[in-house]
């Protein structure tokens, strides 16, 4: 880690960094204020150690910049004065000084206060790290209240791989290869986003995780990144509303525009985590139970809501249900009893 040491006096300035060498730290030194701001922005150390009787610019002043600008502003300060008042240890304190030693001091004390600024700063870098990478991840795949109940802790969630029962929802549109060998291009786009923009709103609304487009579908998790008991449910309300809000949805849509929506449900155990390479990274799931909600779908005509047997024993009342039996879905040796979702109760 790397420390800025600054006092005009070149014996003190060289003590200093002896001191702070010996700790196995890395150092830089400034003399002056224009010094000291110059270095700290172009080297962004991890803790500058600030004298605050120097002429020209005060270390309250050199502070008080550091502190107001947004580069160097996340830098703490450890100033080191002979005066030893509280006026002006409160000055330094409102210029933005994180901790305040007086001359002569103590260097085992000296040592001791940079080691805990030190370690304050690592804690705060990994919490920014850890909100930085909970934006980039979830940002686009949930909805932004998410995203604030997922910042207010971090350590929360786990961004490998971890086995644990979500339910997964697939979503398709019926007859859209044959829409799409009949219109335009730029026409064909359009209706598409239009038609995920509205799921993907429904999804949302009901908590769920976008996990990815396939062509003119999309996947959704439930019960991650944040827990859900009622993962289960939830999925099944996505795919009620958005059946439900079809006959509205398709009033600006001529006839052959009007698509119906398939959906294949399905709760089970999965790994979810960041999948892919370095370069190139998204939060899915893997595992069986996507291959089930996947193959209830393509199993869906004429805007069916398909969920397993694991799904209907989790969802209680919500909605009206008729048995299809066991079915043979494609990939899977042992066939899967098979429910349709009719209507809202």
């Amino acid at each position: 880690m790397l420390v800025l040491v600054v006092d005009d006096n070149a014996d003190s300035r060289q003590l200093l960094a002896d001191i702070v060498t010996g700790m196995g730290l890395n150092t830089i030194r400034a003399s002056n204020g224009m010094e000291t701001l110059e270095l700290a922005r172009s080297k962004h150390p991890d803790l500058i150690i600030l004298d605050v009787s120097m002429p020209g610019m005060s270390g309250f002043e050199v502070c008080a910049r550091i502190k107001s600008e947004p580069e160097t502003a996340q830098i703490p300060v450890l100033m080191l004065t002979a005066l030893n008042d509280i006026e002006n240890r409160v000055q330094g304190l409102k210029a933005g000084a994180d901790d305040y030693l007086t001359k002569p001091y103590n260097p085992r004390e000296l040592m001791e206060r940079v080691r805990a600024r030190l370690r304050a700063k690592q804690e705060t870098d990994d919490l920014r790290k850890m909100e930085q990478v909970i934006r980039e991840t979830f940002a686009r795949y949930v909805s932004p209240s998410v995203v604030q109940r997922l910042l207010t802790d971090p350590t929360q969630i786990k961004l490998g791989g971890t086995l644990q029962q979500i339910t997964v929802l697939f979503a398709d549109l019926e007859g859209f290869t044959t829409l799409s060998e009949q219109t335009p291009p730029e026409r064909l786009l359009f209706i598409l986003n239009q038609y995920l923009t509205m799921m993907v709103e429904a999804i949302l609304s009901c908590g769920g995780t976008i996990d990815k487009f396939l062509g003119d579908g999309v996947m959704a998790m439930y019960n991650t990144p944040l827990a859900q008991p009622d993962h289960a449910r939830r999925a099944v309300q996505t795919a009620l509303k958005i059946r439900s809000g079809l006959a509205k949805f398709h009033e600006q849509f001529e006839q052959p525009h009007r698509l119906k929506i398939n959906f294949g449900i399905h709760s089970g155990m999965a790994v979810v985590g960041n999948v892919g390479a370095p370069q190139l990274m998204d939060f899915t799931a893997v595992g069986d139970t996507v291959n089930i909600a996947s193959r209830l779908q393509q199993l869906g005509k004429g805007g069916q809501i398909l969920i397993s047997m694991s799904t209907f024993e989790s969802i209680g009342s919500l909605s009206a249900i008729r048995s299809i039996g066991a079915v043979k879905v494609k990939g899977r040796i042992e066939e899967v009893n098979i429910f349709e979702v009719l209507d809202n109760p």
